[in-house]
């Protein structure tokens, strides 16, 4: 295990969706999180634990490295999707479908020399956004809505069958370990609780 020098953001549980103005909302997608890091050539693909997946996923690292700045810190979940845009963790998780898996991306912790982890969350996004402003096969931005919409988004998801959202205070920077500011809302009859309850992942 190799040491990552960003550690992911992990999102407190909750039971309720936070429905203030200064919330961002985003679909919890069903897949591994990564932390990827692009220092020139190199692109090295960190797993929640720390595990480096660098050549588990070569989608996501050829993508980065078409990107055009030669160094930065994406956080994002490395997801297989189906024909409409929902992932699909056995595919993922069979390891038979590598190839195929890609990053949605949905936060920028540094870019160039810039470690931006203290900005406030909607000035990372909108320069995650900036980065991936033209479409590259194998790493596409998290789409996210704002303010009081989080419940009603919530239904929906939970209509779609999907994990859950998560839910992210839009002034707050970014914090390595447990963080009441990012708020994590399960779907209870996801395929992800399911599996959970068995204990099969």
């Amino acid at each position: 295990m190799l040491k990552n020098a960003f550690e992911p953001c992990i999102p407190t549980r909750g039971t309720k969706v936070p429905a203030g103005p200064d919330w961002l909302h985003e679909i919890k997608h069903d897949g591994y999180r990564l932390i990827v890091q692009r220092d020139g050539p190199r692109v090295r693909l960190f797993t929640r634990r720390g595990f480096d997946w660098s050549d588990r996923f070569p989608l996501i690292s050829a993508a980065a490295r078409r990107l055009r700045p030669q160094s930065f810190v994406i956080d994002g979940e490395a997801v297989w999707l189906d024909g409409d845009g929902l992932s699909q963790f056995d595919r993922l998780h069979s390891r038979k479908h590598h190839d195929e898996v890609r990053l949605v991306a949905f936060d920028l912790l540094a870019v160039g020399d810039d470690d931006i982890r203290a900005q406030p969350l909607h000035a990372r996004k909108d320069r995650l956004a900036k980065l991936l402003s033209k479409s590259i096969d194998g790493i596409q931005l998290s789409e996210h809505m704002e303010g009081e919409v989080g419940p009603a988004m919530f239904e929906h998801a939970c209509k779609l069958g999907l994990e859950g959202i998560v839910s992210k205070h839009r002034y707050r920077g970014y914090r390595a370990g447990p963080c009441a500011h990012w708020i994590k809302v399960k779907n209870p009859a996801s395929p992800a609780m399911q599996r959970a309850k068995d204990g099969t992942f």
